[in-house]
């Protein structure tokens, strides 16, 4: 099978290969978005993020007839693409995944009457993030930053709805745990 390269509006190069099978293709167009989207949370910068992206489809694209082959293709996906994204940090010498930088740019304080105070609750937040699983991260980063409902976080990290509703409920309660009881997400988007 051939590739080949091709650019985008943003002038980002992305490797395609010449006849790719229609579900890879389909997979691809349905979960490239999502995919960069939550790269750049951690990458901070768009062009590191379709990096780490294509590079996961391109891992992905050499093993697709195995990849299907899998019990929840979805979740192996997601996975392969979290393990770049995390590979990508490390190489560009990043801090830690959800960093602190990310607390300094959220909703909650571009609507604050009191972003001193917004800023402190957000950088808590974020410091207790990390003492969630990777899962429960991957479903708050979602849902709460980008602000995904169940069915479409289920659909991109490749679990049901009801865990994901389940991963929030539980994450939300650990949050809780840490940070106590007026300082969680919940109601928030």
């Amino acid at each position: 099978m051939t590739k080949s390269r091709s650019r985008d509006t943003s002038g980002a190069q992305h490797v395609t290969p010449s006849h790719p099978d229609l579900s890879f293709t389909a997979f691809h167009q349905m979960n490239r978005a999502n995919y960069v989207h939550y790269a750049e949370t951690f990458l901070h910068h768009r062009q590191d993020a379709e990096e780490a992206i294509d590079s996961t489809f391109e891992q992905l694209l050499r093993s697709w007839d195995q990849v299907l082959l899998k019990e929840n293709p979805a979740a192996y996906a997601w996975t392969v693409m979290r393990n770049k994204v995390i590979d990508h940090t490390r190489a560009r010498a990043r801090r830690p995944p959800l960093i602190d930088d990310a607390a300094f740019d959220t909703v909650a304080l571009r609507d604050a009457v009191d972003p001193i105070g917004q800023i402190t609750e957000s950088l808590a937040l974020f410091r207790a993030m990390r003492r969630l699983t990777d899962r429960q991260q991957d479903v708050m980063v979602m849902t709460y930053l980008h602000g995904m409902n169940a069915p479409e976080v289920a659909a991109v990290l490749g679990m049901t709805k009801a865990t994901v509703r389940s991963t929030v409920r539980h994450s939300l309660r650990r949050l809780r745990e840490i940070l106590g009881p007026d300082r969680t997400m919940e109601g928030q988007r």
